[in-house]
């Protein structure tokens, strides 16, 4: 009976062997079952931690869910699909974007740059006041005059600073037109951009460095696009499901024109790599985790030599032979589950340590690096794959080398 050989093998995990070296052997197999388990909950806890200080990043400049096409860069405002969403019960707001890629003058100094063309509701659609650094505020425009937002990055490259001090020229190609060698100029549409005393700082390169914000009308103008948008932005009403809330959307607008994208995919190559990273981590880890299992291998096999006594006493008492070995895979079992759960609140300890105190720094600087420790984030479904990892490689690792040393003791 499987109870029968489950109580076995307990009495010998936790009794004292004749042989004190098998005790400490064991207690060495725990320990690095224990450590291996202890490193996967560290390791991919550490990687949410980057993941999750990424996404606060995003969230103050990108908006809940954004609605592009499929095919092409822009779509008609006035689209009759795109209208029903200005009606919907789970929207608070709605707010048109066009962006396209222009050339920025100031004094000396030329910068491709992305006009991103905003409706005066993106302040409260999206938290871009916590990224705003300067003494002025954030306005896109007031009477005629036009104003710009650049990234940080952005206006050091200019060498704007936060004001401008004189107007930002901006140039963007006429649509349908070729370039007019003897004078250039003539084929480009151009703007101005004045100060509004602030920048924006997202701490990624791809904004900070190249995003100028603007009001939509300036960029409609430009680009030569009076009805035209390139997404729809939208902020759900206050506990509305991000995720329920884009599905309707999506199915709403159809698949084959429209595409609903919530603020991980509006991001998706950078959110992409980070999963790639962390899985070669787990998987890494995962092979040092295999190589731990040979402790256990190893403190079975002296234990099988240990009770070589005992097997003969149960076989004489009546235990069968499948009985028998499986007490010693039950052994083994035992320590990798008694490993992995030692691990787990082990891990979860450090996290703890290093979510309050911040014990291990990113630099020895303080304020060098965006946060001074490393983040951390535990996620309850990576504690649960953590887990299932370890015991799984434990059973699977242990099954062969147990069944064959059994048999060879019984032989």
């Amino acid at each position: 009976m499987a109870n029968f050989s489950y109580y076995i093998a307990r009495r010998y995990l936790f009794s004292k062997k004749s042989h004190n070296a098998i005790n400490i052997i064991s207690l060495i197999s725990v320990c690095g079952v224990a450590f291996t388990t202890m490193a996967l909950v560290c390791t991919l806890s550490v990687f949410n931690g980057f993941q999750d200080l990424v996404a606060s990043f995003f969230t103050a400049f990108d908006p809940q869910l954004k609605v592009v096409p499929v095919e092409g860069k822009v779509f008609h405002r006035n689209d009759p699909a795109i209208q029903k969403l200005r009606s919907d019960q789970d929207i608070a707001l709605f707010s048109e974007c066009l962006e396209d890629q222009a050339l920025a003058i100031y004094q000396n100094r030329q910068v491709m740059v992305n006009i991103k063309g905003v409706e005066d509701q993106f302040s409260e659609l999206t938290d871009i006041h916590k990224l705003l650094y300067g003494d002025g505020s954030f306005v896109l425009h007031a009477d005629v005059l036009q104003y710009g937002v650049p990234g940080i990055g952005l206006a050091k490259s200019l060498g704007t600073g936060a004001y401008f001090e004189t107007p930002l020229q901006i140039y963007a190609p006429k649509k349908g037109s070729q370039i007019n060698l003897a004078n250039p100029a003539t084929s480009f549409r151009q703007s101005e951009l004045y100060s509004s005393g602030v920048v924006f700082s997202v701490n990624m390169e791809k904004y900070d460095n190249s995003y100028i914000l603007t009001s939509i009308d300036f960029a409609r103008n430009l680009f030569d696009q009076p009805d035209m948008v390139s997404s729809v932005d939208l902020k759900l009403k206050e506990g509305v499901d991000v995720a329920d809330a884009r599905q309707r959307i999506q199915t709403l607008l159809g698949e084959d024109r429209f595409k609903v994208l919530d603020r991980y995919e509006q991001q998706e190559d950078i959110f992409r790599i980070m999963k790639v990273e962390k899985l070669i981590a787990y998987i890494f880890l995962t092979f040092i985790l295999l190589i731990a299992c040979f402790n256990i291998i190893g403190s079975v096999s002296m234990l099988i030599i240990d009770k070589k006594e005992d097997v003969h006493t149960l076989r004489n008492l009546g235990a069968q032979d499948s009985q028998i070995v499986r007490i010693f895979l039950y052994e083994g079992r035992m320590i990798s589950t008694l490993g992995a759960v030692v691990g787990l609140l082990l891990g979860l300890f450090l996290c703890w340590l290093q979510q309050t105190f911040g014990l291990i720094k990113m630099g020895s600087s303080t304020g060098l690096f965006l946060v001074d420790a490393y983040p951390v984030s535990v996620y309850w479904g990576d504690l649960l794959l953590v887990f299932v990892t370890v015991v799984l490689v434990g059973y699977v690792a242990l099954w062969v080398p147990i069944r064959y040393l059994s048999k060879r003791l019984l032989a």
